[in-house]
């Protein structure tokens, strides 16, 4: 859905709205997912289970209001394309090309892993997880440094 997304013509039912603050918007959903993942992995390490859901819940809620936003934005904003120095260029695709595929797999694999937890199939829960966190936290943080990276070549 997401690679459609920049395919796909834009929707016409869109045009004339501003939807020039969303990258910003998706920046600090990006963040908050973060900051709540790092708190539930610290939840967990000290044994504190309903903490460490609430957390979790929580950098979902952020991953999918995340989401929401990022597709309004890429059906109805053209592509922007990062126009930086050429080294900057090469460590902005190596992010980007590493971010984008696991971001693609992050929210089926986060549900399956909530599945596992909420079912109390911890044995399950614990190896997908060892997968799930790291590679959630890495989708949510180069998330940012992405938009922080692109953002000077937004036109508004």
């Amino acid at each position: 859905m997401i690679i459609i997304a920049f395919f796909l013509p834009k929707l016409e039912v869109l045009r004339g709205y501003n939807f020039s603050l969303l990258p910003l918007f998706n920046a600090v959903m990006n963040g908050l997912t973060f900051l709540s993942l790092l708190a539930a992995l610290s939840a967990i390490e000290k044994k504190n289970i309903k903490r460490h859901k609430s957390f979790v819940f929580l950098a979902f809620a952020f991953t999918s209001l995340f989401l929401i936003s990022y597709l309004l934005y890429h059906f109805s904003t053209p592509s922007t394309k990062f126009g930086g120095p050429g080294y900057l260029r090469a460590i902005y695709l190596f992010i980007l090309l590493t971010h984008i595929p696991l971001a693609i797999i992050i929210v089926p694999l986060a549900m399956v892993t909530m599945g596992f937890g909420l079912n109390r199939n911890i044995p399950k829960h614990r190896k997908i997880a060892k997968w799930t966190m790291p590679i959630w936290l890495y989708v949510s943080l180069t998330g940012v440094i992405v938009y922080l990276m692109i953002s000077p070549y937004y036109t508004h």
